[in-house]
C-alpha cells in the first residue's frame, strides 16, 4: 500500500505481530510470531518479558502449530531438539552468536558461562554471555537454561530458578509433576 506520496506507510510497512498462549507442565506459555517466524516465547513472570502490548494481538500463524508440537513432544519425553522451526531473534550480533551456540547445548547436559565464553573464543566475557543468555527472546527452544555457574550453581534465569531448576531436572530424566 503507498500513499500519495508514493512512500509506503508505517502500518503497511510492519509485519504483523500476532501472540497466542499454550498450556505446558512449567506455566502458561506465550508464542509471539512474525511473519511466521517465532520471535518469542515468554513465560509467566519472565524477566526482560517485553511489554504485552508488543505481542501483536492474540492470532494465529503456521509457526505456531510446528511449535506447539514440538513443545508437546518436548514436555512428552520424546523430543530432546528444536528444529525446522524458523526463529527470527532479534538482537546484536554477540546476542545472536551467543543464542545460536546456546542451541548447541545438547539435551540434558549444562555448561558454565565461563565455557559458553571459551566456545565463543571470548574466554574473559562470561558476564556478557550471562547478560545476553539472561535476555534469549525463545526460552526452551533456545535452551538458556541448561547454562549454569561455573560451581554447578543454578544461576540466573529470566524464567525464575524453580523453573530452571524444574527444566534441567525434567531433562536429567526425572520423573516429576508438572510445575505449576
Amino acid at each position: 500500500m503507498t500513499s500519495t506520496t508514493g512512500t509506503q506507510t508505517a502500518e503497511a510497512a510492519a509485519p504483523a505481530t500476532v501472540h497466542t498462549v499454550v498450556d505446558s507442565p512449567c506455566g502458561p506459555l506465550t508464542l509471539v510470531a512474525r511473519e511466521d517466524a517465532l520471535v518469542g516465547l515468554y513465560m509467566v513472570d519472565q524477566r526482560h518479558r517485553p511489554a504485552q502490548e508488543t505481542c501483536g494481538e492474540p492470532g494465529d500463524s503456521p509457526v505456531f502449530a510446528a511449535a506447539e508440537e514440538q513443545l508437546a513432544a518436548y514436555f512428552a519425553g520424546t523430543r530432546t531438539d528444536f528444529d525446522d522451526l524458523p526463529l527470527a531473534m532479534s538482537g546484536t550480533p554477540f546476542q545472536r552468536r551467543v543464542w545460536a551456540a546456546l542451541r548447541d547445548i545438547p539435551y540434558g547436559e549444562t555448561v558454565s558461562y565461563g565455557e559458553l565464553a571459551e566456545v565463543l573464543g571470548q574466554p574473559g566475557a562470561s558476564r556478557a554471555v550471562g547478560l545476553a543468555n539472561g535476555k534469549n527472546p525463545i526460552g526452551i527452544i533456545v535452551p538458556c537454561h541448561r547454562v549454569i555457574g561455573a560451581n554447578g550453581s543454578m544461576t540466573g534465569y529470566g524464567g525464575g530458578i524453580p523453573r530452571k531448576r524444574w527444566l534441567l531436572s525434567f531433562e536429567s530424566g526425572a520423573q516429576q509433576p508438572t510445575l505449576m
